[in-house]
């Protein structure tokens, strides 16, 4: 199965799922940039899971993390509004393709889940702020999980944005 939309693309390894959805944006700061006159932005977020994906999740996997098993890795690729390019938080490097054990930790998840583990990296890649997100469903299983990861991660190709506001 192939994904293109949004200016994500990628070939789905095997057996995996995937969908790329419309993010959510804060009210908060949706507020703040009317507030400033500048448009209000609701970029793409890209999901890959060697699970199920359910239907309804939010940016970060929240109800698809909870559906790995020991065996199954879940991926995010959340787009930031363009605000955040040059920023020294995304002023680090392209995507990664390649990941290692040592980036994972259970304290790398958004929101612990026992047994699991994740990491996050901050990056530019094709003019777009971005945040990988990665979460193995086992951590005690890292060092077979990290090959499928990797593979699902080299699949993956970001073209420029063509920004919309909301």
């Amino acid at each position: 199965m192939h994904l293109d939309a949004h200016g994500f693309r990628v070939a789905l390894p095997d057996k995996w799922e995937g969908a790329v959805q419309r993010g959510r944006i804060d009210e908060r700061v949706a507020a703040r940039a009317r507030e400033a006159g500048r448009p209000v932005h609701t970029p793409p977020v890209l999901h890959l899971t060697s699970a199920s994906l359910p239907e309804v999740r939010g940016d970060f996997g929240s109800g698809a993390v909870d559906l790995l098993g020991d065996d199954d890795v879940f991926i995010a690729l959340i787009e930031y509004g363009p605000e955040n390019l040059g920023t020294a938080l995304f002023d680090t490097g392209r995507m990664p393709r390649r990941l290692s054990v040592a980036d994972f930790a259970p304290n790398g998840l958004q929101r612990a889940i026992a047994g699991q583990s994740g990491t996050q990296v901050f990056c530019t890649e094709a003019g777009r702020a971005l945040c990988l997100y990665v979460v193995l469903g086992g951590h005690w299983q890292a060092r077979r999980l990290l090959p499928r990861v990797n593979d699902a991660l080299s699949r993956i190709d970001v073209a420029p944005a063509e920004v919309t506001p909301s």
